[in-house]
């Protein structure tokens, strides 16, 4: 019973944890401003080369980096990126990874990467930094060209920030000026004792997640996939194009309940069931059993049933690494992350946090969030490094932004690409059945305030983001009587509209008085 509550507790908190009911952050509080802490410190390239010297040269002479990124996933390179832009990164830039690989565009993991191996899956060096947004494509080769210093499979294992040095596994002793913490997140896993680290149970999180699961996939036949969120629903369209049967586990009423409603969700879970995938809702997992040769071979519900399996994928969800810094800067005790500010600085001058890791305020819905997102990766990254590095002080303003791609290898009998942006708070409104389209529309007050669409045009596409940050006017009713998707985006693009003009005709009825 003790090992069926631990299932229980881990899964019933990241569900609930994942909820954006509230927003689309992990978790969501009000706060009031972060700026109270940096009233007193002068951020400035002076103020990161007071402490220390600088090798002039990108040989490193010695021990000392002006700066220092610790991580190696989109954001790590997507700041790297800017710090050349900036002119500062050619003998100045340092990265420490516990990977072995070059910054890489990560989402690529559950998705093109898992792909049949006869159906051209995805491959480094094909997605690294910052080929995702349509950058140059930045391999260890590039990283050497620009400069900058890489330390591969070699991460930090502890911080002193009085002494601004940071020490690796390896044992180098790194000093820096500025830090840039860009860890992500690291998979949730299930408790040893009831099966979470059998052999052929699997967690994707890196490049050496994904090779070992693809080792195990082309010798199964009966997969369970743990968990239905992304990591779930992606894993498991990748699954079912090897021909494996394929049962989806969760303990929710339907996939992705932290954005789907449950009429979109089973629009989805009915799609996935055409192309052989099953599902097990509502369930909660006791244990994974092994046969006698330490491999897994079924997951045992609470309930007392049993599911067959050669190969378990458990996507539960994901905690931020914020190890060693915890002790050293302040964490957000509700979102769990680094604490930052609207330049993503944190508690600790000279030491900032950007994406999964970092607790920032969400300016548009003014609360402290960690969002799990590349895009927001990104964006963080980018935001930071044009911060410390220029007289920038306009703060963080993102959109939150939301995607999925699956089934797009050759054979399936459609592809999926949705895109959600903005906050799904208030009534949800869903137009369209598939055919081919289908959008939600989230109307609190009157305001739109986010909305979903799934096989929409480029243009389409393009208009979701300036509904979701314009938030319109929107009349519900004509909303709801939209004959198709197009219609209704039109109502609200014209709704667009009549917010965007609204200030002007006011301005012109004032000055005309």
């Amino acid at each position: 019973m003790q090992s069926v509550a631990i299932v229980r507790r881990s899964m019933a908190s990241i569900s609930s944890s994942m909820s954006i009911k509230h927003g689309i952050s992990l978790w969501c509080p009000q706060s009031p401003s972060l700026d109270r802490h940096h009233s007193s410190v002068i951020y400035s390239r002076s103020f990161h080369r007071r402490n220390f010297v600088v090798s002039a040269s990108s040989s490193f002479a010695n021990q000392n980096r002006e700066f220092v990124i610790v991580g190696g996933g989109n954001a790590a390179g997507y700041a790297a990126r800017t710090f050349i832009e900036q002119g500062m990164a050619d003998g100045k830039l340092c990265i420490v990874s516990k990977e072995a690989y070059a910054p890489y565009e990560r989402p690529a993991l559950t998705k093109g990467y898992l792909f049949p191996l006869d159906k051209k899956p995805a491959r480094l060096p094909g997605f690294h930094t910052c080929v995702g947004s349509g950058g140059e494509r930045q391999t260890p080769e590039w990283y050497k060209e620009k400069g900058i210093e890489m330390f591969y499979e070699d991460p930090v294992t502890a911080i002193d920030a009085e002494k601004q040095t940071l020490t690796t596994n390896s044992g180098k002793l790194l000093k820096y000026g500025s830090l840039i913490i860009a860890t992500g997140c690291s998979a949730s896993r299930f408790p040893e004792k009831i099966g979470g680290n059998l052999r052929g149970v699997h967690y994707i999180r890196d490049v050496a997640d994904a090779d070992s699961l693809i080792s195990s996939l082309g010798n199964a036949q009966k997969v369970v996939v743990v968990g239905g969120g992304y990591i779930g629903m992606e894993v498991a369209a990748a699954t079912v194009g090897w021909k494996l049967d394929t049962t989806v586990i969760f303990p929710e009423s339907h996939l992705l309940p932290r954005l789907f409603t449950p009429s979109l969700a089973q629009k989805y879970e009915e799609l996935y069931q055409e192309n052989g995938v099953k599902f097990m809702k509502g369930a909660s997992i006791k244990n994974l059993e092994a046969g006698p040769d330490g491999n897994v071979t079924a997951v045992k519900l609470e309930n007392g049933s049993t599911i067959e399996a050669d190969l378990v994928i458990i996507g539960i969800g994901a905690k931020p690494a914020v190890s060693p810094f915890d002790k050293a800067v302040g964490l957000n005790a509700t979102v769990g992350g680094i604490q930052v500010d609207g330049l993503f600085r944190s508690n600790v001058p000279g030491i900032f946090a950007v994406g999964d890791v970092a607790a920032f305020p969400l300016k548009m819905y003014n609360r402290i969030s960690r969002v799990e997102h590349v895009d927001h990766a990104r964006g963080s990254a980018q935001h930071c490094v044009k911060a410390l590095l220029t007289a920038n002080t306009r703060n963080y303003d993102y959109l939150p932004y939301f995607y999925s791609r699956v089934f797009e290898y050759e054979g399936t009998s459609r592809k999926v690409w949705w895109q959600f942006f903005g906050d799904n708070v208030g009534e949800a409104i869903q137009i369209g059945n598939f055919d081919p389209k289908i959008a939600t529309f989230w109307l609190e007050s009157g305001k739109l305030k986010g909305v979903l669409l799934e096989s929409g045009s480029p243009e389409e596409f393009k208009l979701l983001p300036k509904l979701a940050r314009s938030q319109p006017s929107i009349d519900k009713v004509k909303l709801q009587s939209a004959a198709s998707v197009e219609e209704a985006l039109q109502i609200a693009t014209a709704s667009l509209q009549v917010t965007t003009l609204l200030p002007f005709l006011i301005f012109k009825f004032i000055i005309s008085l």
